[in-house]
């Protein structure tokens, strides 16, 4: 049997590719313009949304990603309401996506205790 999916769930996906759709053809700040949308968690009540985003490149370019997007906030919140016809657009909080940071790093912590076994081993 198929577990259900929660209405904030798949309202999370609708709104996920919309906002990419959006960034990708519809905002013109550069700022903006190489954003990958990771992850949209939705509130149960619909009327919050977590956005998730990898930006370009370092630190720095993800703060000025991150200014853009909340600058474009409003913009997008208000195309997102007309598109999906929700009764209330939910608000957008923006925060970047460090996961893949994090498992590049977890992977080469995991390779130095490998290394360090293998040298004990021998």
């Amino acid at each position: 049997m198929p577990l259900p999916f929660k209405r904030a769930d798949r309202v999370a996906g609708l709104i996920q590719v919309e906002l990419s759709r959006l960034l990708l053809r519809e905002v013109k700040d550069p700022r903006v313009h190489q954003v990958t949308i990771t992850a949209v968690r939705v509130s149960a009540d619909l009327r919050h949304a977590r956005v998730s985003f990898m930006g370009p490149g370092g630190q720095g370019g993800t703060e000025e990603t991150l200014t853009g997007l909340r600058s474009a906030a409003g913009f997008l919140r208000g195309q997102l309401g007309r598109t999906l016809r929700l009764r209330y657009a939910p608000e957008l909080t923006f925060e970047a996506d460090e996961s893949v940071e994090r498992s590049l790093h977890v992977a080469a912590l995991l390779k130095q205790v490998a290394a360090r076994e293998g040298d004990e081993g021998e």
